[in-house]
């Protein structure tokens, strides 16, 4: 192992793989400066004039001490250059060799070197192999070597192929996880089904000894954030095998083909590695389905690489060498059929949003790292986050830690908790930003409207906070309705109590301010889509009887919904979705004037304070009602609520 160790710690030292530019670069330097240097003229014929030169001595001197020499006859041979010359000087055993920069305009040396019979000839500065080597070869080497290593690295960057376009090398990330199950939480049912892909990996025999082929590919299908790539990696983390994850989009490439290569390649390691699993995250980026390519114009690339795909999970034996192929996706109705047949992705998982044992769980794994306070109640940040999915949690746990560490408190407070609940629900909130006290009133009496009506309407979700400070982006107020459990089905009168809710709003400003305001528009939108659904998708009105109006289609496919009934048929629709929210505003307005004193009382409350706790919101209501000796509809709400729990156990 230390030696394996100090290997890879040599390797990460090695200079010369770190910088192969930079080592180019320094060769390609001291090449020139050799060949400047030792790639001297031919002194053949000057050697035969002047004898040997292994003793000689070279000195520079200046053109007139040159002039002197040849005054004086003491020159055995002189050279002429075009810049330079080289004058010889025999003196004895040794010879002299003098190197003289030529001055321009003496055009009388070769007659006065004739007079003194001192004998001369030409001298090449540079020959025709360094002229030809640093002009042209020396130049063109660099160049290429520089595009060589360019290259290379750019291929090592993108992951090989034509300049890294082909292969999905550096786009796989190839590990062993270290999740297990019990660090999933929240999803039950979909890890009780991944269990026996865990079984077969570890003990393949006991399978194909029945004959029984396990699935070459499971998908897993859920909203964002419930845990699809980490219970991927639960799986493998089990199995203690290789995991290959990748995006689809990573297949994508302006080239064609390009797609289909990084599949193979990708399929061609997991097969080295067998037993593994190849986890493809959001597959609906390559496994769209084809039909739509040839409405809508299609992308050549996106269909060659899922071809490429549905021949690689039909092309290898997963008994002789087990690869399970995992993938993720949220939109599984766009997912072409040939990718969901028996044989491939044969099996679809449901990994849901946590109901509210998932999240106290999901809770509870996130918080082993935090420090808390005593108080923590995690069945009440559990009830508070009904509809939340997993990563919403974690992100709610660190927020509250962040909170508390922006406080400087040693421990994560329940209040943390909870602030931290709001933030992700409703946004951060401002204080900063400054309401004038009209526009503060105004919003105290909308968001009054609205508690009061959701604690005093059966079949509406009870309220957990009412505030009056801004938060987000355009919210001056809101009203926090968080239900105890997370809702599969809806029945007409929760439809109509949400309604009724969503116009408290509006009402409340009509009945005590006399006139309304711009804070109802989102309220009003809302409120017409239920009844639009409630009328056009599931049958609960008289117009349309159990006629469906509105196919919820798929969006990729068709580009939305389509209308398929008559003009008439239109009229009456809106004729009754119109009529319906008259008569429901006004069944609203009735309610609030009855509870006229308990909203002013709400009002100064939240006015005073700027928020209400459901609790205390639950008090007023309950005083006002027991003051004026009031059937409390707040109670018969409550029993209701508390009837439904009784049947849902």
């Amino acid at each position: 192992m230390a030696q394996k160790d100090n290997k890879k710690g040599l390797n990460n030292n090695n200079f010369f793989n770190q910088n192969p530019l930079l080592v180019f670069a320094i060769f390609s330097i001291v090449i020139i400066i050799v060949f400047k240097n030792f790639m001297t003229p031919n002194d053949g014929m000057i050697s035969s004039q002047v004898g040997s030169s292994q003793n000689a001595v070279t000195k520079n001197i200046n053109y007139s001490k040159f002039k002197e020499l040849v005054k004086d006859g003491k020159l055995s041979y002189v050279a002429i250059g075009q810049t330079i010359i080289r004058a010889y000087v025999q003196n004895g055993a040794v010879k002299d060799i003098y190197m003289v920069k030529k001055v321009a305009g003496d055009n009388n040396l070769v007659s006065q070197l004739e007079a003194k019979k001192i004998p001369y000839g030409g001298y090449n500065e540079t020959n025709i192999f360094s002229e030809i080597l640093f002009s042209w070869v020396l130049p063109i080497f660099i160049f290429f070597g520089i595009w060589m290593l360019l290259a290379n690295k750019m291929q090592k960057n993108m992951g090989g192929g034509i300049l890294g376009m082909g292969s999905s090398k550096k786009l796989v990330n190839s590990e062993k996880p270290n999740v297990k199950f019990d660090d999933v939480a929240g999803v039950l049912e979909a890890k009780e089904e991944v269990k026996e892909i865990v079984d077969f990996l570890k003990h393949p025999d006991r399978y194909l000894n029945l004959g029984a082929k396990i699935p070459k590919g499971v998908l897993l299908v859920g909203p964002p954030g419930t845990g699809k790539t980490l219970l991927a990696k639960a799986v493998a983390g089990e199995a203690d095998v290789p995991f290959f994850s990748v995006s689809g989009s990573s297949f994508i490439e302006m080239f064609v083909g390009v797609g289909a290569s990084r599949v193979r390649d990708l399929f061609e390691n997991a097969k080295k590695e067998a037993p593994a699993i190849v986890f493809i995250d959001e597959i609906d980026a390559i496994g769209k389905s084809r039909a739509a390519n040839g409405q809508m114009g299609g992308n050549d690339e996106r269909e060659q690489t899922l071809n490429q795909l549905l021949a690689e999970m039909d092309g290898f034996n997963s008994d002789k060498s087990p690869v399970i192929v995992l993938a993720a996706t949220n939109r599984p109705e766009v997912l072409d059929a040939a990718l969901l047949r028996p044989g491939r992705f044969d099996r679809q998982v449901l990994v849901d949003k946590p109901d509210f044992q998932g999240r106290i769980d999901i809770l509870k794994v996130h918080i082993t790292d935090i420090k808390l306070a005593k108080d923590i109640d995690l069945k009440e940040v559990a009830r508070l986050t009904a509809g939340l999915a997993g990563a919403d949690l974690a992100n709610i746990i660190n927020e509250a830690a962040l909170l508390a560490g922006r406080k400087s408190k040693d421990y994560v407070e329940q209040k943390d908790m909870v602030e931290a609940v709001e933030r992700a629900i409703a946004g951060l909130e401002k204080k900063s930003r400054r309401i004038n006290p009209k526009e503060k009133k105004i919003v105290a009496y909308h968001e009054s409207g609205h508690a009061l009506v959701a604690e005093t309407t059966k079949g509406a979700k009870s309220v957990s906070k009412v505030s009056i400070i801004p938060r987000g982006l355009a919210a001056l107020g809101y009203t926090l309705n968080t239900p105890e459990e997370n809702k599969f089905l809806m029945q007409k009168h929760e439809l109509i109590a949400e309604v009724d809710v969503l116009l408290g709003g509006r009402g409340a400003e009509e009945v005590f301010l006399g006139e309304i305001s711009t804070g109802a528009g989102n309220d009003l939108e809302r409120a017409t889509d239920i009844v639009k659904s409630m009328v056009g998708i599931y049958g609960m009105s008289e117009v349309a009887g159990l006629m469906v109006l509105e196919k919820q289609r798929n969006t990729f496919l068709m580009g939305g919904s389509t209308k398929d009934y008559s003009e008439k048929m239109a009229e009456n629709l809106d004729e009754y979705i119109k009529s319906m929210l008259n008569e429901r505003y006004v069944v609203v307005k009735e309610r609030l004037e009855t509870y006229r004193e308990c909203i002013e009382r709400i009002v100064v409350v939240l006015r005073e304070y700027e928020s209400i706790n459901g609790d205390k919101l639950r008090k007023i209501i309950s005083s006002f009602e027991e003051e004026f000796d009031m059937p409390s509809l707040m109670h018969i709400k409550e029993k209701d609520d508390e009837k439904s729990k009784e049947e849902d156990s």
